[in-house]
């Protein structure tokens, strides 16, 4: 099930509040094969467990832009443990790791970027964490663009309303670090929490022009329209997303299946379809998927 930390869900009206019910996602009969490899040769588990063994709820926390990808993963798993329910909580990623450092109940953590990640890792909210994707960045601006805009040199002009994510989030990081790059000194309206909250303005022609991912153009369709940015400097500035199990998970079967099903081929070739960039990144898991 996905959803947000607000009261929006993809399906069903169950409380938007992480939880963990620590009667939930107990293992029967779990077989555990190790077999895998990270990058160059370091090693990591990947779990191979009957297709109905896992059961309970598996809570993972998301960076937005992964709402569709995470939910197609999600179906897949569940419809392999029919006894399992995975609950996919979506929202900027700064968010989500200072309420997992806060307490908040969660079995995986998946950023945007290594920068937020690694404040979870400083925390000891999460082990030790997995890279599995790059986003280039995008511009994207309302079907018929009618700030006419040409460029990222657009983003100056004062007649503009331009929209980026809150400096502290992935996209807007990426987003300040690129303009910083080549000399654009940006005249921003709104700072947004999440990449999908920029998506949205953008989409209802509430702004003229805003700096999301390239998967978020995908998802809009017809409703956005993008505008050619330098493609070395936007794949430059492209960030890493990271995903790591939450310390002292209760559902550590379910989330290592769920570790393997992201890291490995099958999880791969759903995040490439978004439009993820999965081919930079070292080879994170092989063999069986869970």
């Amino acid at each position: 099930m996905s959803r947000t930390p607000s009261p929006r869900s993809s399906r069903g009206h169950r409380s938007a509040t992480p939880r963990h019910a620590p009667g939930f996602g107990l293992l029967v009969g779990a077989s555990i094969v190790l077999s895998a490899c990270v990058g160059a040769g370091s090693s990591v588990e990947q779990p191979v467990t009957p297709r109905s063994s896992l059961s309970g709820t598996l809570t993972i926390f998301a960076a937005a832009s992964l709402t569709e990808t995470f939910g197609e993963l999600e179906a897949r798993l569940e419809a392999r443990h029919p006894q399992l329910d995975v609950v996919v909580v979506l929202a900027g990623s700064a968010t989500l790791v200072q309420q997992l450092i806060a307490g908040a109940p969660a079995d995986v953590l998946a950023s945007a970027d290594e920068t937020t990640m690694q404040l979870a890792v400083d925390a000891g909210a999460v082990e030790a964490p997995n890279a599995f994707a790059r986003n280039p960045l995008a511009l994207a601006v309302p079907a018929g663009n009618p700030g006419r805009v040409d460029g990222l040199d657009d983003l100056e002009r004062a007649d503009l309303v331009v929209a980026l994510c809150a400096s502290e989030v992935p996209c807007g990081r990426a987003a300040d670090a690129l303009l910083a790059d080549l000399g654009v000194a940006a005249s921003v309206d709104t700072r947004e929490s999440d990449v999908r909250a920029v998506l949205t303005k953008v989409q209802l022609g509430e702004v003229d022009v805003g700096i999301v991912y390239g998967t978020d153009v995908r998802v809009a369709g017809e409703d956005v329209e993008t505008i050619d940015v330098d493609a070395v400097s936007a794949q430059r500035f492209a960030p890493t997303y990271h995903i790591a199990i939450a310390e002292g998970t209760a559902r550590r079967a379910a989330a290592e299946a769920w570790l393997a099903l992201v890291l490995g081929d099958e999880g791969r070739s759903v995040l490439d379809s978004a439009g993820f960039d999965t081919a930079t990144i070292s080879r994170a898991v092989t063999g069986d998927q869970p």
